[in-house]
């Protein structure tokens, strides 16, 4: 161990309610901070004294002991510990260095950091940069093709929407953040996957269970957090090219710019655009929407260098989409009765800003403001029937939201806490229209069918408290409480703890409520792209749930390297849910409350592996189970198009300093329900009171995935194959050849629709 200090005359004083401060730094390279590290005092036996651990920049405080000491003892997991001299100081700051050990190599790979954070409370997963290069990543949908934890499915088969599931539970279920911000809420949810190109993200980090309280009562099965690439720490300029054999084209464009050592600027462009009209599997329709997307977001960051941090960031977005049969053309005289087809146009504008400022000399001490608003608008057209003309679904939200954070210790960074207030404000207009009248309606009766309007006003306040040894237990409690204008005070209780049974075994439990506000089309727009009608019960409630669970992970050599072990279980039990019925009848969409007595649960059980059996040879491989059932009409039945069972393998190998790069995924999905609607809408598909044999299952399959990387100096080349093996859904739009009859129904996709997609890009960059 290497350290280094200013010697200044000593004073008697120096251990009467002084301290001494200091950081902790890898020895080498780039001199890499070391949060988590352990700092205590060399006592004799027996004595008691203050103990720390660094912070995130790897500094800390420790206060002097009651009894004389002048040595410090300075260690960390995967390092070799050692100790420090004190200075004869009043005010000492030492810069130590430790080296790493020989057990280093059990928990980490040089360059390339476990995925599983061995240091974070939650069971966090962290989908790097460079994880990002593995498949196309044109936008947030396709950053999850190397990863495990969540599924990404195609939500329908005219609008191309692509959505996720995390334990089991849909997108909406899951915290999305960006640069730990709550986004892309609300309306926007349908088609959010697209609206964050893959090229923007720095990382993408994946919490599974309830999280902090800070963020917000919404996050019931766990929080995606997308960093977006930072001004000061990216290349000055990245080109990305993407082209498919699809005819889809992608364009991003990056450019950073230092004006100084305190202002950084950052601008993200992102164009894409479907024009071909493909229909390989022969059934009439577009395989994928025709499309265009203008994308940008700019991004202003200031550091004072005296603990003043400041970010602003603007984006501005508008997406054009057309979906359905290929004779459509929406500017066609009745168009929307001749052939069906649909049109969606969105507008988006989003605002965001984060402040901070860290106490000189007290780096665990600090205060901030994170604000951010969004504009989000929308108009979609889908052929419903001859004889009533299009389907309209048109929505406008309005959001902001503000957070004010202080963070301190109480004594010492063993305890720490952080409390603030927050303040969300949801404004909702949704039109939905079918042209249907009947001989009963009045003005009134029009206006309560078809438009929704809803106003959110939730002030908040929370507090939150992080008990660490530095040793071997890290505990967080959290609790935070909102008064919400239209359904009244809302309790949301968070727990997290990590204990490392061992140096390379970290046991994690977490328990804690979740709470959102549903939006019934919205959540499940896909359902507009089928013949049934939407009933949405009244008095509609909040979601609430429980979500309970916890991980187990083992770091271990495998063929002397590196390897680890993950084993996660988690139980997320709604007290109250918005239930969309599709099995109940075969002419609507029935949503409606958990009725009383009613259950509504999903279950995940998820093992995985990650290792390096050869240099440069990266493995991945897991399974996953799913129980996912909600009551529908008095029965516990399972969540239709949720797979029981999944496996996923991916196999990753890089050559000597990276220039050729080469990866292979397979997923292999199990069976899962369909509740498919009759060819004529006559009857049920499933019986009620048959259970699980009355329902019908799609069957297993799997997709193979492959991509080809080569790396020049400034340049790389990459192409790729997406479902080599060429399987498809037979059917992914029932009754396709009669659109406007009662059995039309493409939101049954359960497995790919285009086959077979080749693609080539390139990225240029300039460091």
């Amino acid at each position: 161990m290497l350290f280094s200090f200013c010697s200044l005359p000593l004073l008697a004083q120096a251990q009467s309610g002084a301290a001494v401060r200091g950081e902790v730094h890898e020895t080498g390279g780039a001199a890499a901070p070391l949060p988590g590290a352990v700092v205590r005092w060399l006592l004799p036996a027996g004595a008691s004294g203050p103990t720390t651990s660094t912070d995130g920049a790897g500094t800390f405080v420790l206060p002097f002991p009651a009894q004389a000491s002048h040595r410090l003892i300075v260690s960390a997991v995967g390092y070799t510990a050692d100790t420090v001299a004190v200075p004869a100081s009043t005010t000492p700051y030492l810069r130590v260095s430790l080296r790493g050990s020989a057990a280093l190599s059990e928990v980490t790979v040089t360059g390339r950091p476990p995925a599983y954070s061995a240091k974070a409370v939650g069971n966090l997963q962290t989908i790097s940069a460079r994880d990002l290069t593995k498949s196309a990543c044109c936008n947030l949908a396709e950053s999850f093709e190397t990863n495990a934890a969540v599924e990404v499915s195609t939500a329908d088969a005219v609008s191309g929407a692509k959505q996720i599931q995390l334990l089991g539970l849909d997108g909406a279920y899951s915290l999305l953040t960006i640069d730990n911000q709550p986004a892309l809420r609300g309306l926007a949810a349908p088609y959010r996957l697209g609206y964050l190109a893959g090229p923007w993200i720095g990382s993408i980090d994946i919490i599974k269970g309830t999280g902090s309280v800070v963020n917000g009562y919404e996050g019931i099965s766990g929080q995606v957090n997308v960093q977006l690439k930072e001004p000061d720490k990216t290349d000055q300029l990245l080109l990305n090219a993407y082209v498919n054999d699809l005819g889809k084209f992608d364009l991003n464009a990056i450019a950073s710019q230092r004006f100084n050592k305190k202002w950084s600027n950052l601008l993200l462009l992102h164009n894409d655009h479907l024009g071909a009209r493909v229909d390989r599997n022969g059934d009439g329709f577009l395989d994928l929407p025709l499309a265009t997307q203008f994308n940008g977001y700019d991004k202003v960051k200031y550091l004072s260098g005296t603990g003043l941090v400041a970010e602003l960031g603007v984006g501005a977005l508008r997406e054009t989409r057309q979906g359905g049969q290929l004779d459509f053309r929406p500017d066609a005289p009745d168009a929307y009765r001749q052939h069906y087809g649909t049109t969606q146009t969105t507008n988006r504008y989003t605002a965001q800003a984060r402040t901070s400022y860290a106490w000189p000399g007290r780096p665990f001490q600090s205060l901030g403001l994170l604000v951010n608003g969004t504009s989000h608008d929308f108009n979609s057209t889908y052929s419903f029937k001859q004889d009533t003309g299009p389907r309209v679904y048109d929505g406008h939200q309005n959001t902001g939201q503000a957070t004010l954070l202080f963070q301190s210790v109480i004594q010492n960074t063993t305890h720490v806490y952080r409390a603030g207030l927050s303040f969300l404000y949801d404004d909702y207009r949704e039109h939905l229209g079918t042209g249907r009248t009947y001989s009963t309606d009045t003005p009134a009766l029009i206006e309560a069918r078809e438009n929704r309007r809803r106003t959110e006003r939730v002030p908040g306040a929370f507090a939150e408290y992080t008990y660490n040894n530095a040793r071997n237990l890290t505990a967080v409690l959290g609790l935070r409480t909102d008064y919400h204008n239209l359904y009244g005070w809302q309790v949301t209780p968070r727990f997290n703890l990590k204990y490392d049974l061992r140096p390379t075994t970290a046991l994690r439990l977490s328990a804690g409520r979740g709470l959102r506000v549903p939006n019934p089309i919205a959540d499940n727009a896909a359902m507009l792209a089928s013949a049934r009608e939407f009933y949405i019960a009244p008095n509609l409630r909040p979601e609430t749930a429980w979500n309970i669970g916890g991980s187990l992970t083992q770091y271990f050599q495998l063929l002397g390297r590196q390897a680890t072990f993950v084993v996660d279980y988690y139980d997320t039990s709604f007290q109250n849910q918005l239930v969309a019925d599709m099995y109940t009848s075969p002419q609507y969409i029935v949503l409606d409350n958990l009725t009383p007595g009613a259950r509504s649960f999903a279950r995940s059980l998820q093992a995985e592996v990650q290792a390096e059996p050869a240099k440069g040879l990266q493995v991945k491989a897991a399974y996953k189970w799913l129980d996912v059932q909600s009551t529908y009409a008095g029965q516990l039945l399972p969540k239709p198009l949720t797979p029981q069972n999944r496996a996923f393998l991916n196999l990753g190998y890089a050559s000597a300093f990276d220039k050729w790069r080469g990866d292979f995924t397979v997923q292999w999905f199990g069976e899962r329900p369909l509740a498919h609607l009759p060819a004529d809408g006559s009857n049920v598909g499933h019986q009620h009171g048959s259970g699980t044999a009355g329902l019908e299952y799609a069957p297993r399959y799997a997709l193979l995935n492959a991509q080809l990387t080569r790396a020049f100096k400034r340049l790389e080349v990459y192409v790729g194959v997406e479902n080599l093996t060429n399987y498809r859904q037979s059917d992914p739009i029932q009754n396709a050849a009669t659109p406007f009859s009662a059995g039309f129904d493409a939101a049954m996709v359960w497995g790919p629709v285009y086959g077979r997609m080749t693609y080539a890009g390139l990225r240029y960059h300039i460091d």
